[in-house]
């Protein structure tokens, strides 16, 4: 399995894996021209972002997103991961910690960055057990959102 930063050749399935993310965890039917365009920016412009793929036999299995916060108290960046997806049938096999690893060897070697961070559904235990195993903790903050 290769976990890469994702090339504009990928767009199609990252859009298909956000549409079914956010139908399955949220059932929610996105629009996906909007998808389309979000995916497209994040590709096109990678101070937006950077999505990165696991691929499989040149099969794409699973994509994530990581955006960027200015941590003034660290004086440099923590990466969020977001949008994450693996292909059904991939699940449990390892693939999410693949490039979770990836992500973190990057943190360790880079001086400008600082850490990762995520945040999970409460009732999503399955994901939350999947973080804590791989060295995440709990952080003592509540996220909040207003969202048009």
């Amino acid at each position: 399995m290769l976990v890469r930063i994702a090339k504009k050749t990928d767009v199609s399935a990252i859009v298909q894996f956000q549409m079914a993310m956010a139908e399955e965890t949220e059932n929610i039917k996105l629009h996906q021209p909007t998808v389309e365009k979000g995916v497209e920016e994040v590709i096109n412009d990678n101070t937006k972002g950077r999505y990165y793929v696991a691929e499989k036999k040149g099969k794409i299995i699973g994509s994530l997103l990581t955006t960027y916060e200015w941590s003034d108290w660290r004086n440099g960046t923590v990466l969020w991961i977001q949008s994450v997806f693996i292909l059904p049938e991939f699940r449990r096999k390892g693939v999410y910690s693949k490039m979770y690893s990836h992500l973190k060897e990057m943190v360790l070697q880079e001086e400008s960055l600082k850490g990762i961070r995520l945040y999970a559904d409460k009732d999503n235990k399955a994901a939350q057990k999947t973080y804590k195993k791989l060295g995440m903790s709990p952080d003592h903050y509540i996220t909040f959102e207003w969202l048009k």
